[in-house]
């Protein structure tokens, strides 16, 4: 089956959300088709070209967009100016919102990886009836627990890679919350520091997450890896920004906790049986406390689930493209 043809989009802008902020969108294939978003992930990867191909261009109209400091967002939090204060879960959904009204959307198909999986399932949950269906691969909740196994646990089966990792911080600094450690070399007023801190992240986060070559490689542009680390240590060093307060859905987090919030959107959850992240069973516990979801487990893939994640995630969106709630 595989992915859809290339498609150009056939209208993109800049739209003013506040905050000095300015989100970068398109759309293309059926501007009559099912409206679908897609959240990339990261936070601060930004929405590459081929997340396109996942739904068929006759039958979706199909909204792309680069979420706050990422991509051709602007201010980009690749510049140590921007502040990272106005960029928070609650800021991107309201995004959302301010972008599903100025493309005139009534509801929307949410499509979602990693990070965005996370968002797009805390969006579901608090914007009921905005949402017409779920689509997640590489399925992330946001969690402490899960924060907490990317960063420390996995220590266990790197370890020589978590040696280097908790090198580079400060002494003090290495028991603690490690991203918010982080994080706090990030927004150093020294470029050498702020440097030296986004190279240790991305050292880690490549030696954890295997993945395919591109996502390798766009880790060598300086600017890049910096927008990257300092915006993912943000969000996981303040529990995503998805509860009230931090730790308020303790170590399971928000999401799962109000999985129940899911009961009327139908959902596909496409995960690597090696994705790290499944260590936790969080993606298991998910589907089972998510009556309207589908559970799909690529046998030998990672975070990336393959050309057989692939092929699931078409066969989701092209059943979703035929269903009229």
């Amino acid at each position: 089956m595989g992915r859809y043809p290339e498609i150009e989009p056939y209208d993109h802008g800049m739209l003013d959300v506040g905050d000095g902020n300015h989100l970068y969108w398109e759309t293309s294939g059926n501007p009559r088709g099912k409206p679908a978003v897609v959240l990339h992930g990261g936070p601060g990867s930004g929405a590459g070209a081929g997340l396109r191909r996942y739904f068929d261009p006759a039958a979706y109209r199909i909204v792309l967009f680069h979420q706050r400091g990422a991509g051709r967002s602007r201010p980009s939090a690749a510049d140590p100016a921007t502040d990272m204060s106005v960029n928070t879960a609650p800021h991107l959904m309201a995004d959302l919102e301010r972008l599903r009204a100025h493309l005139g959307i009534e509801r929307w198909l949410v499509w979602g990886v990693s990070f965005g999986s996370a968002l797009g399932l805390r969006y579901a949950q608090t914007h009921p009836g905005v949402v017409s269906e779920l689509v997640l691969t590489g399925v992330a909740t946001g969690s402490p627990a899960e924060v907490g196994l990317l960063t420390r646990g996995l220590g266990r089966i790197f370890p020589e890679a978590h040696e280097r990792f908790l090198a580079g911080l400060p002494e003090d600094e290495r028991d603690g919350n490690l991203a918010a450690a982080y994080n706090r070399l990030l927004e150093s007023p020294d470029p050498e520091v702020r440097a030296r801190a986004a190279r240790e992240w991305t050292d880690w986060e490549t030696a954890i997450i295997p993945a395919p070559p591109g996502s390798v490689e766009r880790f060598r542009d300086p600017e890049f890896r910096y927008r990257f680390a300092r915006t993912v240590t943000h969000y996981w060093g303040n529990d995503h920004f998805f509860g009230d307060f931090p730790g308020d859905g303790g170590e399971e987090g928000v999401v799962l906790r109000d999985a129940h919030l899911l009961k009327d959107v139908p959902g596909t959850l496409v995960q690597g049986s090696l994705d790290l992240g499944n260590l936790l069973g969080i993606v298991w516990q998910l589907h089972h406390a998510w009556p309207g979801s589908e559970l799909v487990v690529v046998d030998d893939a990672g975070h990336d689930a393959g050309a057989v994640g692939d092929d699931a995630l078409v066969a989701a969106t092209d059943r979703y493209a035929r269903r009229r709630p």
